[in-house]
This record gives structure tokens, C-alpha cells and sequence, in this order.
């Protein structure tokens, strides 16, 4: 009886096990599935708001071509690129998306651009993958974590978590600091979704106020790999120095303090116009990782608030 007993244990835990691989796996083709050739169309409205008397910004729609290209393919760690293709001759280095799982090292927004790094529990990131958005200049944006589900055939995930100011409001508004992001991402037949329900917050001393309720939607639909010929090109001529400069942000985030802030301008320059001018300076130049980390190091240290 105790063999049998025994036997059974080992069927389940081995079932158990065979389960958590195959969704593992499950996980890591929903993520590696973000990335493609796109047609992106932005969409932002204000749908709702506490106080009776609040003026509704008006909604906001773009699109472009967009570029999302898998630059680390780890078992634990999948890291995807973003380009925006403007046309035959412009390609901007857009936002970054790493995916860790089970991950309990964060950086959770607070305010005015800082954030504060916090370690979970892993009984708080059991099965779950953190989505880590980064800035045009790889600088920390948001980071949240969810669980991934594969109901029906339907891929999904969702978060919660704060974040700055979203760029298309980040020079024209100032009524408040926090956006609340409500994040769910899903796979469809023509490419993926992102859907967002965020909370307009002014975050003081005295508490959050709630401004407004914002529903948004990114929809990223496949098109023609051909629209990005010269953006794969551009990057391949880019990509050592950028990775260059994921090292340098890794390193300073670790060794940074508990909270850590970027100030976004500094004598009139954006850090992005600097790294940038950087990165054609290096391809022109022919400089080494070294002398590229060399420079960016010095780049950084004036927007690194002390």
C-alpha cells in the first residue's frame, strides 16, 4: 500500500511538473510573438472623471510603422526592440520591452521620474513574467508583472503599475504626475493588441487624487517586412553601440541607491538627442565597446539626479 501510495506522489508531482513546463513554454511563444513588422494605430480617450466640473482633453490617434525586433532570446529573459519607420530613410529607435520571469528585482515608479527599487517575494512572481519599458534612451519608463493565460487558444496577460506621463502629454500637461496603468496584452490573428485602462493621478504629500479615467488601445497589425529595409539596416549598424548602452544603464541601476531619478533635460538637451548623436559618432568614428561605454558613462552623469 505505501509503494502504491509512493507510485501516485511521483505520477502527480511529475504531471504537476510536465504542466508548469508546457506552460512555461506556452509563455515564452506568446511573448516571442510580439515581435514582427507592424502597422501600429494609437488611440486615447478620457472616458470618465470624478469631478463634475473636469474639462476632457481631446482624444488622441496616430499610427506608424513599427518594427519590433527579438535582440535576447534567453530561457528566463526575452528582450524586444522597437523601431519606428517613418519612411525610406527614417528610422527612430522607439521603447524596449524585457521580459523576466519569475523575477523578484523591480523598479516601481513614484514620481516626477524617479523610482524606487523594490524586491518581491517569490511567492509574489510564482509563474508570473515582469514586462520592464524602457525609454527612447533605455532609460527606466514602467514595470509591472502578471501571468500569462492560454484559455481556449487565447493569449493574454495583464498588469498594474505606475508610470510617468505618457509622451504624448508629458510637455503639455502638468495638472498631474502619476499615470495608474492598467495593461492587458493579447495575441489575435493579425498580431497583438495592447489595451490599457489608466488613472490620471496627481500624487502628493497628501495622497493621490484622481483626475481622470483614460482607455486606450495600440493595435499592432502584421504588414509587409519589406516597408522596414532601411530601418533593419540602420540597426545593424546601430545595434552594437545600443547594446552598449543597455550595460551601462544595467550597471548604474545596480550600483544605484534605493531610489533612483533621471532628470528628463539638462542645459536646454534631451538625453535621447545626446545618445543619439553619440551613436552616429560611434559608427563614424569606429570607437570600441570600451570607448563607447567610456563616453556614455560620462553622457549619463549629468541627468542622474543626486
Amino acid at each position: 500500500m505505501k509503494i502504491l501510495n509512493l507510485l501516485t506522489v511521483l505520477i502527480v508531482l511529475i504531471t504537476v511538473n510536465a504542466h508548469a513546463q508546457d506552460k512555461f513554454e506556452q509563455d515564452r511563444k506568446a511573448i516571442k510573438s510580439l515581435a514582427g513588422f507592424y502597422k501600429v494605430n494609437f488611440n486615447y480617450a478620457e472616458v470618465t472623471s470624478p469631478n463634475p466640473e473636469y474639462q476632457f482633453s481631446k482624444p488622441y490617434r496616430s499610427h506608424g510603422n513599427e518594427w519590433a525586433e527579438i535582440i535576447i532570446d534567453e530561457p528566463k529573459r526575452i528582450v524586444i526592440q522597437h523601431m519606428l519607420a517613418i519612411n525610406d530613410s527614417t528610422v527612430i529607435k522607439h521603447w524596449r520591452q524585457d521580459w523576466t520571469y519569475e523575477d523578484t528585482d523591480i523598479m516601481l515608479y513614484t514620481q516626477d521620474n524617479a523610482w524606487k527599487k523594490t524586491t518581491l517575494t517569490p511567492a509574489e512572481v510564482k509563474g508570473k513574467w515582469t514586462q520592464k519599458v524602457y525609454q527612447v534612451d533605455d532609460s527606466p519608463r514602467y514595470q509591472g508583472y502578471g501571468t500569462w493565460s492560454h484559455v481556449g487558444g487565447h493569449d493574454a496577460w495583464q498588469s498594474e503599475t505606475d508610470s510617468p506621463l505618457p509622451r504624448r502629454e508629458s510637455t503639455v500637461r502638468n495638472d498631474y504626475n502619476v499615470l495608474n496603468r492598467g495593461s492587458r496584452i493579447y495575441i489575435t490573428k493579425e498580431g497583438w493588441m495592447f489595451e490599457q485602462d489608466n488613472k490620471k493621478v496627481l500624487r502628493s504629500p497628501q495622497g493621490d487624487q484622481l483626475l481622470a479615467v483614460e482607455k486606450g488601445y495600440e493595435e499592432f497589425t502584421k504588414i509587409d517586412p519589406k516597408k522596414f529595409e532601411y530601418a533593419q539596416k540602420w540597426w545593424d549598424t546601430q545595434k552594437t553601440y545600443w547594446a552598449d548602452v543597455r550595460d551601462v544603464w544595467t550597471d548604474l541601476t545596480k550600483t544605484s541607491p534605493t531610489d533612483f531619478k533621471v532628470e528628463t533635460k539638462v542645459n536646454d538637451k534631451l538625453l535621447y538627442e545626446i545618445l543619439f548623436a553619440l551613436g552616429d559618432q560611434s559608427i563614424k568614428d569606429k570607437w570600441t565597446s570600451t570607448q563607447n561605454k567610456e563616453k556614455i558613462k560620462v553622457a549619463l552623469q549629468p541627468y542622474l539626479a543626486k
